[in-house]
């Protein structure tokens, strides 16, 4: 079995203090033709007061606003989320579910220079292609590894684990998988709180396919049986699970 984040390990606690007094989150400004009807902008917040925020009052409103943000974002038939010839957007669609959740995941991030000038005290404005890049899902796994704590993901250890924490607490999961063949396309997929109807598939109480929702070749508000152990497959060099409150 594929080892999750192979032999790469997690930042310390120490170090993710560090990193985040220096350096801020990379957003951009939201987008008035980013929308969910919308092909552009993709990279920048949507604008549309329609879209619910996480409820972070209780674990029960928590869950609950989480499933109506899947429902208003229909990643299965929202046009800002269909593949195209040329690219999928699995990571813009963990980016939207991550942002209205109310917790951090890039969808750019910041280059190497404007990242010097932030840890010297200098203050800096995201500005796509020059200051903050895109974030694909390869360059997210390595950024969960390396950040990822500094913005409250904590790394998991186990499906098992990941999927009750977020049945339980109605916080945010996420699988992220990164490619073997440099250029090609790795993936990253909510893993969401379960209901009476939907459900992780376990074997002796043990999690094998958590449930998810995605944006890929095909598009799924919720699934868990239907791609099976998809970050397992041989395409993929390793895996990451990690956990937000």
């Amino acid at each position: 079995m594929k080892e999750a984040a192979g032999t790469k390990k997690p930042v310390s606690p120490d170090e993710a203090k560090k990193k985040m007094k220096a350096v801020k989150p990379a957003v951009l400004l939201p987008d008035v033709n980013s929308n969910l009807d919308s092909m552009v902008a993709k990279f920048h917040p949507m604008v549309d007061d329609s879209i619910p925020f996480r409820n972070l009052t209780t674990s029960d409103t928590k869950k609950k606003s989480l499933h109506r943000l899947i429902r208003k974002l229909d990643v299965s038939n929202s046009p800002r989320y269909q593949r195209t010839p040329e690219d999928t957007y699995c990571n813009v669609y963990s980016f939207d579910y991550c942002f209205h959740a109310k917790v951090y995941l890039p969808t750019v991030w910041w280059t190497d220079e404007a990242i010097e000038k932030l840890e010297r005290g200098e203050d800096v404005t995201p500005v796509f292609n020059d200051t903050v890049v895109p974030c694909y899902s390869n360059a997210i796994h390595d950024w969960f590894l390396k950040w990822g704590e500094c913005y409250g993901w904590k790394h998991m250890s186990s499906l098992t684990e990941i999927q009750n924490k977020v049945s339980t607490e109605g916080g945010v999961g996420i699988i992220c998988a990164q490619r073997k063949t440099e250029g090609l396309s790795g993936h990253i997929v909510p893993i969401v709180p379960e209901t009476e109807k939907k459900k992780a598939v376990r074997e002796n109480d043990q999690v094998i396919y958590p449930l998810q929702s995605q944006a890929g070749k095909l598009n799924y508000n919720y699934f868990a049986r239907k791609r099976r152990a998809w970050w397992e497959h041989d395409r993929y060099s390793s895996y990451v699970l990690y956990y937000h409150e």
